[in-house]
């Protein structure tokens, strides 16, 4: 699957124009592809965490604004910038080292955070992300273009491991939890 290329606005970490991004091997077609890896928890998402054998421990928590989820026996846990799998890891460690032995731990993200959507649509604001969603979709959710929209390109600002970066796409581009995506005006 071959994505097109950002055009730069700001300096960011991603790939120079004109290079294209290619989806990693295994990747699962409709599915988003992170540019930099796989998906990174932030605040704003929602985990189911199951111990297994532990009902206690077992439940939904939200990663909180400073990038925490607050566990029974462990307090607070850093989420921010870990993949499910390695929080999954850093709980195992921490609840067998005290407290369970041979915890088996899994997390997966059970809500993503939102997106945002401002410019030139009919309903600006934040909506909740929907897996393999393109700029064009969430054009739709936000009930479509105004006349006056530049319907070929948007920009889009996204956090790049952990610098935010702003580029312009064309409307079939991937959309990312967390991204702000801001449709320009057209100028005849």
């Amino acid at each position: 699957m071959n994505l097109p290329a950002p055009v730069f606005n700001t300096p960011s970490p991603l790939p120079p124009p004109g290079q294209h991004v290619r989806a990693p091997a295994g990747a699962i077609p409709g599915q988003p592809v992170a540019l930099h890896g796989t998906y990174r928890l932030d605040s704003g998402d929602e985990l189911r965490i199951v111990v297994f054998g532990q009902q206690n421990l077992s439940r939904v928590y939200a990663v909180d604004g400073s990038g925490y989820i607050s566990m029974p026996l462990l307090g607070s846990v850093r989420a921010r910038g870990l993949t499910t799998r390695q929080l999954a890891s850093v709980i195992t460690r921490d609840l067998g080292a005290e407290y369970v032995k041979n915890p088996k731990v899994s997390v997966e993200v059970q809500t993503y955070r939102p997106f945002y959507i401002l410019g030139e649509v009919r309903r600006a604001g934040k909506y909740p992300y929907v897996s393999g969603m393109t700029i064009e979709e969430a054009v739709a959710t936000a009930e479509g273009y105004t006349e006056r929209a530049n319907e070929r390109k948007v920009r889009l600002t996204r956090r790049f491991d952990g610098v935010m970066s702003t580029v312009v796409v064309p409307s079939d581009y991937p959309v990312q939890p967390g991204d702000t995506i801001y449709v320009l005006e057209r100028f005849f």
